[in-house]
């Protein structure tokens, strides 16, 4: 995916598929991302369990090492921080590393 900058305000993600260019604007951007943090909240429910808040929370590590959220994420770091900045989710610190983040709780702020 390349980021062409063009004389518009907006900025344009130019995908080449073959002999096909596809551009997606920033409101199709936030959509994938939108649809990536409400998959992440499924995997949360699937994988995590109630803490002493009753707040669902699940490990990193158990994320991370999940079959099925390896498959579906491209960039777990990436759609965690953006479940962060949207308050959907919390954890401690900013970036999540496999092995030495493995056991920061993720906690589900909202469903």
């Amino acid at each position: 995916m390349k980021k062409t900058k063009g004389p518009w305000i907006w900025m344009c993600l130019m995908e080449c598929n073959g002999d096909n260019l596809d551009f997606l604007f920033p409101s199709q951007a936030a959509m994938n991302v939108d649809h990536e943090v409400n998959l992440l909240v499924e995997e949360i429910h699937r994988l995590g369990s109630k803490n002493a808040d009753g707040k669902l929370s699940v490990k990193f590590g158990v994320l991370f090492r999940d079959d099925k959220c390896a498959n579906l994420f491209e960039a777990l770091v990436g759609t965690l921080k953006a479940a962060k900045r949207r308050k959907i989710v919390t954890y401690s610190g900013e970036l999540l590393l496999q092995g030495v983040h493995d056991d920061v709780d993720i906690v589900l702020l909202q469903d």
